[in-house]
Order: structure tokens, then sequence, then C-alpha cells
């Protein structure tokens, strides 16, 4: 069945296209048509009962998971507190450590891959979360980028989410009672933040308890948040090159539950968080607290949010949470 390709989905693709510094042959693109937007609708208190998180810093573990929805390919990356020493690089298929964790579903930026953000993802590993990362077939680095795919992506992560809590009950696989089903977040940086905004809007997955957004947009995937309350982190430079920062600005202001944006008046579209030692610091620190109070239900750590983010003048915090 052919689909029409309306003006508003290719000024989309445009902006999309931006993101990898190339054009988009509309040829090659699948035509999506633009969620409707529903009106924000009032929603109870988060549901993750109140709880601590592990104050210790965990020992890093990766490994890869082969996986496949529906002729899709989605290899992902998992990084896991693993016994041991801390610190020093992540170890392959290290053995996991003792409890039970919640899990952080990653979605990288148009172009990108999951080691790109290593440096951050591991440090939300050695702080007690299972982070999960797919690689996107078609908007990865080596992929077609087709950037209208992002739209197809929020389906991807709720796949991937099933295989990873799958392996809680499988016998014999090393994360076998390791995972805490009952405290998921997604999180995403640039087009991954389309997509992580997509879960709680137009493909909203139930399972998900709080979001973090990197220098996301709604995009395509609209801004009727939608489900159980579910408190959300915006990061975005002021400086953006790519997504302006107001366009991020525009979707943080339509979430309808506890909400906090993280602002960096001298960030870039992502290389100062990721390459910045004093603003990752800052950015790392700041999404660590936010998940150990939207996951763990940790109300100290909640107290510490602010403090990680204003700490030597680097960012500024909005803060509704």
């Amino acid at each position: 069945m052919s689909r029409r390709v309306t003006p508003a989905l290719l000024a989309g693709a445009v902006l999309l296209a931006g993101l990898v510094g190339c054009s988009t042959d509309a040829r090659k693109t699948e035509d999506r048509q633009p969620p409707v937007e529903r009106p924000p609708v009032a929603t109870p208190t988060p549901k993750v009962p109140a709880g601590k998180a592990p104050q210790r810093s965990f020992a890093v573990g990766v490994r890869q998971l082969k996986l496949n929805r529906d002729g899709r390919a989605l290899p992902t990356t998992l990084w896991y507190p693993a016994a041991g020493e801390s610190g020093g690089a992540a170890r392959r298929s290290a053995t996991a450590a003792e409890g039970r964790f919640p899990v952080v579903m990653f979605s990288h930026g148009l172009g990108g891959r999951p080691d790109d953000y290593a440096t951050l993802l591991t440090r939300w590993a050695a702080a007690g979360f299972v982070v999960a990362a797919p690689t996107f077939p078609h908007t990865s680095a080596g992929g077609d980028n087709n950037v209208l795919d992002v739209l197809n992506q929020p389906a991807d992560v709720s796949y991937a989410l099933d295989q990873v809590l799958a392996l809680d009950g499988t016998a014999g696989d090393s994360l076998r009672g390791r995972l805490d089903g009952e405290r998921v977040a997604a999180a995403g940086h640039s087009a991954g933040g389309v997509t992580t905004i997509g879960l709680f809007t137009a493909s909203r997955d139930k399972r998900l308890d709080a979001g973090v957004v990197f220098a996301g947009t709604a995009l395509g995937v609209g801004t009727a948040f939608a489900g159980a309350s579910a408190p959300q982190l915006f990061v975005h430079g002021e400086l953006d090159e790519v997504v302006d920062y107001a366009a991020g600005k525009a979707a943080y202001d339509k979430v309808p539950w506890p909400k906090a944006m993280l602002s960096l008046p001298r960030g870039d579209h992502g290389r100062t968080m990721l390459r910045d030692k004093a603003a990752l610091r800052v950015v790392s620190d700041t999404s660590v607290e936010f998940l150990r109070w939207s996951l763990y239900g940790d109300p100290a750590a909640k107290k510490r949010i602010a403090t990680d983010a204003t700490r030597g003048a680097i960012a500024t915090l909005d803060d509704h949470l």
C-alpha cells in the first residue's frame, strides 16, 4: 500500500537529515503520517516505591546480544554492574554483581553507535544500572541514513526491552535474577532523543518509569505524553548547532510530569557533553542521581540533583521534580 508524502513530513526529513550533515533522497525514505496530537492528561505521581540506591561504584561488564525484529537487525550492547573491584575498562562477559538492577534502554543518534557513548553509559552501569543500547539498522554508522526510520525505532526499543528482560528468567544466563523489570527507563541522544520521546508519546511503552533526553526534539513523534507519570530529565546545549535549543525546550515544556532541564550555556550538540571532562562530570553525575531517584526511588538522590547540576557553573537547572 502506497503512502502520501506530506509537506510536514518532508520538512521533518530535512531537519533530521541535518543531524548527520547529509541530504535525504526522498525516494529511499518511508512515508509516515505524523501522530495526532492529544492534550496532556494529568497523571498520578511516579509509581516506583521509595527505596535506596547503592552508593558503591561497581566494576562494569559488557556483552552483546544478537537481536532481530522482523528482519530488522538490532545488535544490542549491554553494560552492567559486575563483580570485582571497580574502575578500569568494562570487561567482556564479566560475572554480574549480586543484586537486582534497574534497566535503562539507550538510543544512539544518527550516524552513531552505542560505543560512542560508552564513557557516559559505563558510568551509569557503575552506579548500579543495566544499560542496553541497540544499534539501529538504518540510522547507525554504516547504515543507509534513512532518517525517517527514526519513527520505527520506538518499536525497536520496546522489542529490545522484551529480549533484555527475558534474560532475567533464562536458565544459565549471566544476568538471570539480576534485572528489575519493574524499574525501567529510556534515554537517548539526538535522533535517539526523538526515539525516547516517542516511547512516552505516540509509541508509549507502559513499562517505562522515567526518561532522559539528550539534545532531542519531538519532531515526528509529537508531544502527546501519555500514560502513568514518568519523570523526565532533558539535557541540551544552548549552542547546539543541529537541534536548536528552543526545539528541545519546547518539547520539555509539554511534559506534564515531574521534570528538569539541564542546560549547558556553552554546550553544543553533544561533543562538549561527552569530551569535556567538566561538562561530562556534571551531565553524568546529574543523570545518575536522577536515575537513582526515579528508578530506585531514592529521596536522598533527588536532593543531590540540583547540587550536581550547578557544580562549577557549567550548567543551569530548571527543576520541577
